[in-house]
């Protein structure tokens, strides 16, 4: 004869069970948007380090959701309505971690070659385009779709970190070149414009290849200068955990791995 289960064992169980699907479902999120050399299809030997980045977290607290996608810009990662899937999930306590620059350097018009490009800097300047099946498009610049990127997520009650883009593999007289200048020079304005944290990706990784030497860090590179294998990638994953424990009062640094 079965014994039947006691009205308080069943009681204790639906319980915990209830418990352990809220915990779940309270879990913050960290969201990651970017491009291929933060979500490489991991294919023909190529890593992004938003592949490897929840190796330093404890995953049994944090959820790490990367949304990157390759060949994408602020621009198009926007139009192409991913950051609004990113938006319908986000909630209050999450984490929005943000790394773009590889691909908006183009002229911005209906051209193949110009459908990723955006206008340099952080300004609110536009460019107008009308593509052939008569549909417009107002251009913004490089600071404006962060800027998009950190209201929102902020909006929603998350705490968002923008990285600087990770440096390519071009040396110029025995060190690596950097974007202080240009793309990385823009993601530092927007965050602190919107009180965003800011995590130098780029100048990290870029001491550590200028350590390293280029011939070294030419291994890295398997197929062309912007896209790492799966040791380069670890390096950069490694730069971004680097780069939070350096922040003061940052809430995504107390998921790291000790």
């Amino acid at each position: 004869m079965k014994k039947s289960i006691s009205p308080s064992l069943l009681l204790i169980l639906v319980i915990g069970l209830s418990s352990f699907i809220f915990l779940q479902d309270t879990k913050p999120t960290l969201y990651i948007i970017g491009d291929s050399t933060v979500r490489n299809a991991n294919t023909n030997g190529l890593w992004g380090w938003g592949s490897l980045i929840e190796n330093y977290l404890d995953t049994t607290k944090i959820v790490v959701s990367n949304q990157a996608m390759a060949g994408r810009s602020t621009r198009t990662f926007l139009k192409e309505g991913r950051w609004d899937k990113v938006l319908s999930t986000l909630k209050k306590g999450d984490f929005v971690m943000i790394q773009f620059g590889h691909n908006e350097g183009s002229k911005p018009d209906t051209t193949k070659a110009g459908y990723r490009g955006v206008l340099n800097g952080t300004g609110e300047e536009t460019k107008e385009l009308i593509w052939p099946d008569g549909k417009p498009e107002t251009v913004h610049t490089y600071g404006w779709y962060l800027r998009k990127f950190v209201r929102d997520a902020q909006a929603k009650g998350a705490e968002v970190y923008i990285c600087s883009m990770i440096p390519r593999n071009d040396f110029k007289e025995g060190k690596v070149l950097r974007a202080d200048q240009s793309y990385g020079k823009w993601a530092k304005e927007v965050a602190a414009q919107e009180h965003a944290f800011f995590i130098d990706l780029n100048t990290i990784t870029a001491d550590k290849y200028d350590m390293l030497g280029a011939d070294k860090v030419k291994n890295f590179f398997p197929k062309e200068h912007t896209h790492t294998n799966k040791d380069g990638a670890n390096i950069n994953a490694q730069s971004v955990i680097t780069g939070l424990q350096q922040l003061n009062n940052a809430g995504l640094a107390k998921f790291i791995l000790k």
